[in-house]
């Protein structure tokens, strides 16, 4: 059975983390699966320890109890203090959540079943249907990790997230299901940096901007978003312009297995592979260590990036939650609907 917290250190760093959790899920959780979330992200604490650990901060006004079948719910207190949380603390999340999400990842791309790492989404309800239209130039160039898709309106759940009044969520695949897919084939993928495509002539040429995992408490791609570097419609229209991408490696003793892997990947729809590197060589300028292999992703947000660029606003959730494979749906069917 998982300890009780114990150390001032210790409460806090447990205490961020079920803070991020119930930011996350949008909505009351109960220590059942606060546990279990918990236990998916490395750490190992019992419910009791985690019921516990709540009256504490019910008692710093963090979180309330909204009742006690639906469990508590997180406060603006609260998510001050996300906000607020010590910088060391924070370094090093993103790449902690690669891993946790490439390691829920279940896809079988021949049974076309099972769990896929998404990010969400949140358009203004009345601006749904023009997210739609500019979004379309991305998915029809395959600026995108996939063209399939998952919505939900306002207080319906996608994924692990309650969408709040006034928004329609928007559910993308997100490029960590490679890792994940590659993870459950013995293949182990290194991920470095997500950053800035420069795209020429429809083939990718060399990182303008990056950000690196290790060193970041904000997805990259979230990041280049809000700060609008992205030119995505331009590229899809002209073959030229900055894309969102990662850069990740593999051992080069495994690319077969690797070459085997992405067409099964392609045929069930997915195909977040813009291209693969030589061993030991570099690829888009970006130095590959010894015997390994360099990999870039397209960015799964890129849809998204070109909504920001026609004008309408979105709040994207990077890696937020895992979706079974099922349940989503072609992009150009959501087109079809009225919004």
């Amino acid at each position: 059975m998982g300890s009780v917290f114990t150390s001032d250190e210790d409460v806090e760093r447990k205490s961020l983390m079920i803070l991020r959790i119930l930011h996350e899920a949008g909505g009351p959780l109960g220590s059942r699966i606060l546990a279990r979330k918990m236990q998916e992200r490395g750490f190992m604490p019992s419910e009791r320890a985690v019921r516990y650990h709540l009256q504490l901060m019910d008692e710093r006004g963090l979180t309330r109890l909204v009742g006690k079948r639906d469990g508590r719910a997180i406060t603006d207190m609260g998510i001050d203090e996300i906000d607020d949380a010590r910088v060391h603390d924070k370094l090093g999340f993103v790449i902690s959540r690669i891993e946790s999400l490439a390691f829920r990842t279940t896809f079988d791309p021949i049974k076309c079943r099972g769990f896929l790492p998404m990010n969400i989404t949140l358009f203004p309800s009345d601006r749904f249907g023009e997210a739609l239209d500019a979004m379309k130039t991305a998915f029809n160039a395959g600026i995108c990790v996939s063209d399939l898709v998952s919505v939900s309106r306002e207080n319906e759940r996608l994924g692990e997230h309650l969408v709040p009044k006034g928004k329609i969520a928007l559910a993308t695949v997100c490029s960590i299901v490679i890792n994940g897919v590659l993870l459950k084939a013995g293949v182990p993928m290194d991920s470095k940096f997500g950053g800035i495509l420069q795209v020429k002539n429809g083939k990718p040429l060399r990182f303008a901007e990056f950000i690196y995992y290790s060193g970041t408490s904000l997805d990259p791609s979230e990041a280049f978003i809000r700060a609008k570097m992205t030119s995505v419609r331009e590229v899809s229209e002209k073959g030229e312009g900055k894309i969102l991408a990662n850069f990740r490696e593999v051992p080069a003793l495994c690319r077969s297995v690797v070459e085997k892997i992405l067409p099964k990947l392609k045929s069930a729809g997915i195909s977040g592979v813009m291209t693969t590197g030589e061993a030991s060589e570099p690829i888009c300028q970006v130095p590959v260590d010894v015997n390994k292999l360099g990999v870039i992703l397209i960015g799964g947000l890129n849809p998204v990036a070109c909504a920001q660029e026609a004008g309408i606003e979105g709040e994207t959730r990077a890696m937020s939650s895992v979706m079974e494979y099922q349940e989503l749906r072609k992009f150009s069917e959501v087109c079809r609907e009225k919004w």
